[in-house]
């Protein structure tokens, strides 16, 4: 997951669901990330393949803490926001949309339950 310019508060966390889902909903394209479902049903066999995809997963989880824990610190989040629990929230949306994308759920009803949850988004 690669994060998208801009401040490091709401901004930011809409960037990473704006991305994801215009990564993932692509009319000419496959829907869905592989990084995220390609490996989650793979026999003991893949089991190397999945280990990896987790590690990516738990790494792009983590950049996007780093990022808001600077947000953090330069006023774009709140004092007492938690950096671990946005990037968890941010990243496991994202992930979801690329799911629910997978399964066949419209970019317009994707859109829709992100910028819902970006209301929910702490002030700074």
């Amino acid at each position: 997951m690669r994060l998208p310019p801009g401040r490091g508060g709401p901004e930011r966390a809409a960037g990473i669901l704006q991305g994801t889902l215009r990564t993932t909903t692509r009319p000419a394209g496959p829907q869905g990330c592989l990084g995220v479902r390609g490996a989650l049903v793979a026999s003991d066999a893949g089991q190397e393949v999945r280990d990896l995809l987790a590690a990516w997963r738990n790494d792009s989880c983590g950049r996007v803490q780093e990022r808001f824990r600077r947000a953090v610190d330069e006023g774009d989040l709140p004092p007492e926001a938690d950096p671990g629990l946005l990037a968890r929230y941010v990243t496991t949306l994202a992930f979801g949309i690329a799911v629910q994308a997978a399964s066949g759920v419209c970019r317009d009803e994707l859109r829709e339950m992100t910028e819902a949850a970006l209301r929910a988004w702490p002030p700074a």
